[in-house]
């Protein structure tokens, strides 16, 4: 049977101004394993409750006002899983695209995706195009699902644009920079996140976008993806709400 929860109380207030809230969120879903497990049930099983956490977050960050979400959906090592597992996790992929759309559109939902695509099947890599493609019009929250993503594999990939670049002419190698290196990540046209959530209490960064979250708030919870909820976004906000962004710098009242 699984443990009891701990009950949790979030002081966060939903009306706070749009400026104290992260402008960008991103999450590493993880737990949907030990979620089944807990309960006798197959892994897949939590992978479909995970699913309809992955409805309850979306829209919660469109009724706060979010502007981005990103969620480590597939990583690249994930590959690795047995094949079942594999095949079972694109179709509950394409599945997922199929019957959301419609309400992500309702939603004003944009879609975007991150990683390298080009891995994945091609009915997936279809209907996640289909998906991006209906939604594109919309101007509200941005859902990115990072799918075959890793931030090394990211950063290599950024680095033989670069490479190219170099060879044939586009770029000096005095103008390698941050930003130059920034406009060939997958996320070029995403802002870095504000806060990173972690679920099942891991305490790692599970190779999930290394060079952006460099300044990140970071808020772990014990909580397992399939039972993260609407209260423990907030609780997350609410942590993050409190923290003191200094960027390397000093706060004004150490100054």
């Amino acid at each position: 049977m699984p443990a009891a929860q701990k009950p949790f109380s979030c002081n966060v207030d939903v009306t706070t101004p749009a400026a104290n809230l992260p402008r960008h969120v991103a999450i590493i879903m993880d737990g949907n394993g030990r979620w089944a497990n807990q309960r006798g049930l197959p892994r897949l099983e939590g992978h479909r409750a995970g699913a309809e956490s992955v409805r309850a977050i979306v829209r919660a960050c469109g009724e706060l006002g979010i502007g981005y979400l990103t969620l480590y959906a597939f990583s690249s090592e994930n590959w690795s899983r047995p094949k079942a597992e594999v095949s079972a996790l694109m179709h509950l992929l394409e599945f997922y695209l199929q019957r959301e759309v419609a309400e992500l559109d309702k939603s004003n939902v944009r879609l975007a995706a991150i990683g390298r695509i080009h891995e994945l099947p091609e009915s997936a890599q279809r209907q996640l195009q289909k998906g991006i493609e209906a939604l594109r019009k919309n101007n509200g929250l941005t859902l990115v699902l990072a799918l075959s993503y890793g931030g090394r594999a990211e950063i290599v990939d950024a680095v033989r644009s670069i490479a190219r670049d170099v060879k044939t002419g586009a770029l000096d190698i005095a103008d390698i920079n941050e930003d130059s290196i920034s406009q060939r990540l997958y996320t070029r046209d995403i802002p870095d996140p504000d806060l990173l959530v972690r679920t099942s209490g891991e305490m790692r960064v599970s190779n999930f976008l290394l060079w952006q979250v460099s300044y990140a708030e970071i808020h772990v919870t014990d909580t397992l993806w399939p039972d993260f909820r609407k209260p423990q976004l907030l609780a997350a906000i609410d942590d993050y709400s409190k923290r003191q962004r200094r960027f390397g710098g000093v706060a004004p009242n150490e100054a």
